[in-house]
């Protein structure tokens, strides 16, 4: 077999667009180094806005302001003005972009992706799976709309419960970075129970990440569940032709979210579906324009000849990717025009 080639290499590796996209946001979210220099917390103009991901306010870096922090305080103090600009951001971002901000502009997803990179048995999804992720309507409902209210008409102060009490977000990207400051060291004699509790939480949630893929998003995250109710409306994100698909249900398997259909409430449009599509019938949209259409990562190869294991040759070879071993993932179309799939090794 011919040894690959560091241009083979680099592709086999390279971060995709959709990893990129995730680490600019991450940056341009907290692009306010001089906060993390000096250990403080950025209060300008900026933190009128709200950015689409789940960045904590207390963060640093932080330039903008959380939304889901955001709509709390706004429930809590019962503002109109605050109340209306935050819901109606959250409907623009929805509407726009629907839960494809989950997959490719949250810096928490992206740090839950890069954990569940690490060589351990990961957990499958299933039944239970599926059912957990309902919690995050729950806690949607209880912490960020209901106990932010009443403890509003009740005691007259801002209550951000699930901030306050769950957030893991908040306690390693605000609370985590300001406490690293040496600049910052009496802080410590401030923290408390409700501080040990929320580190328990994040130590179990980041546990859980490495071996339930994004198990945050997908069973705790409220600011999820709100882009989920976009998601039939939702301008942008993974979109099926219902004229090619054959509901073979490959996308739904290949998919690490707990989806049913392509597309619905728990699709974060991470185009994994796109990859695994024998009949290339998904693509991401926006409206009617394809923004990126069934491909394979970018790592075509077509070739005259394959061998594959049981000595069978075939020369109409659709398109390959690079799987495990320096062997491909091959799918082609031999003579008879069935849709096939199979594993090969490249002929000498």
């Amino acid at each position: 077999m011919a040894e690959m080639t560091l241009k083979d290499k680099w592709q086999r590796v390279r971060p995709s667009g959709r990893r990129l996209m995730q680490l600019y946001s991450a940056v341009l979210y907290n692009a306010n180094v001089k906060g993390f220099v000096r250990g403080n917390i950025y209060t300008g103009n900026g933190k009128k806005i709200c950015v689409p991901g789940l960045n904590c306010y207390s963060c640093p870096g932080a330039i903008g302001a959380c939304p889901l922090g955001s709509l709390q305080n706004s429930l809590a103090t019962m503002s109109r003005g605050s109340l209306f600009y935050v819901v109606g951001t959250l409907m623009l971002f929805g509407l726009i972009l629907g839960r494809t901000i989950c997959g490719w502009l949250c810096p928490f997803g992206l740090i839950q992706e890069l954990l569940n990179k690490l060589p351990t048995r990961k957990i499958r999804k299933s039944r239970v799976t599926r059912c957990l992720s309902y919690l995050k309507y729950v806690l949607l409902v209880v912490l960020v709309i209901a106990v932010p209210v009443l403890m509003g008409l009740i005691t007259g102060l801002p209550v951000p419960a699930f901030c306050k009490y769950i957030c893991p977000a908040g306690t390693l990207e605000g609370a985590g970075a300001l406490l690293a400051h040496p600049a910052n060291k009496n802080l410590f004699k401030m923290l408390g129970a409700i501080f040990a509790n929320k580190v328990t939480i994040l130590v179990l949630f980041v546990i859980a990440a490495v071996f339930c893929r994004r198990a945050f998003c997908r069973f705790i995250c409220p600011l999820g569940a709100i882009y989920g109710l976009f998601s039939r409306v939702a301008i942008i994100g993974v979109k099926v032709n219902e004229g090619k698909c054959t509901h073979c249900g490959a996308c739904v398997r290949a998919c690490p979210m707990d989806i049913h259909a392509v597309g619905d409430r728990e699709c974060v449009h991470c185009t994994a579906c796109m990859k695994v599509c024998h009949e290339k019938a998904i693509a991401l949209k926006a409206g009617k324009t394809t923004l990126m259409g069934p491909e394979n990562d970018g790592r075509a190869v077509f070739a005259n000849v394959y061998e594959f294991g049981a000595g069978e040759k075939f020369s109409e070879i659709s398109f390959v990717t690079w799987a495990k071993g320096g062997q491909y993932e091959v799918y082609y179309a031999p003579m008879d025009g069935a849709s096939m799939r199979t594993r090969c090794r490249r002929a000498e």
